[in-house]
């Protein structure tokens, strides 16, 4: 092998090595992108230091949907990520109240909680293009009974996927 060759080689391998760090920036900037959970506001669902992946490009072609769990910029503080459960969309009223969640006046049946929800609150109705947040650990989340709803913009995608640690791999539905 003489000079000439080992040159090329390296340069295959160097553009090589440049192409996979633009493809995976264009993933992690509009596809997908890995977050690691901090607070305890959605035990016992999710738990500080578990690690999710979030889908970044599934709100470009539909809404949000109650149910979901998304990773999200809260209007009080944009610089931060928070993970919350979306409990009303647009249109949708809510209120609080004899530690149950009411959507439209009909109780959100709300089986992922392990403690009821306290205090009062609402009701309200979500603006259009926008969504009402809560964490599943209602004592200790702030969520848009402290900042109200959220505009769809600061939605930064939906967790989908627990991958760590190992032993509480498993989809998020």
């Amino acid at each position: 092998m003489n000079i000439r060759d080992t040159r090329r080689g390296i340069f295959d391998f160097l553009k090589t090595l440049v192409v996979a760090f633009v493809l995976a920036q264009f993933v992690m900037i509009s596809v997908a992108q890995a977050f690691q959970v901090e607070q305890y506001s959605m035990e016992p669902n999710l738990l500080p230091h578990d690690r999710v992946l979030v889908n970044k490009f599934i709100y470009r072609f539909r809404t949000p949907r109650p149910g979901e769990i998304v990773v999200l910029k809260p209007p009080t503080d944009p610089a931060r990520n928070y993970i919350k459960r979306v409990v009303a969309v647009a249109g949708q009223r809510v209120q609080i109240r004899a530690s149950h969640v009411y959507i439209n006046g009909r109780t959100l049946p709300e089986g992922y909680l392990s403690v009821d929800t306290a205090g009062e609150y609402g009701p309200v109705v979500v603006p259009a293009h926008e969504v009402f947040v809560l964490g599943d650990n209602r004592g200790n989340s702030e969520d848009s009974r402290a900042f109200g709803s959220v505009p769809d913009r600061n939605l930064v995608g939906e967790a989908i996927l627990i991958y760590w640690p190992p032993q509480r791999v498993r989809i998020l539905r």
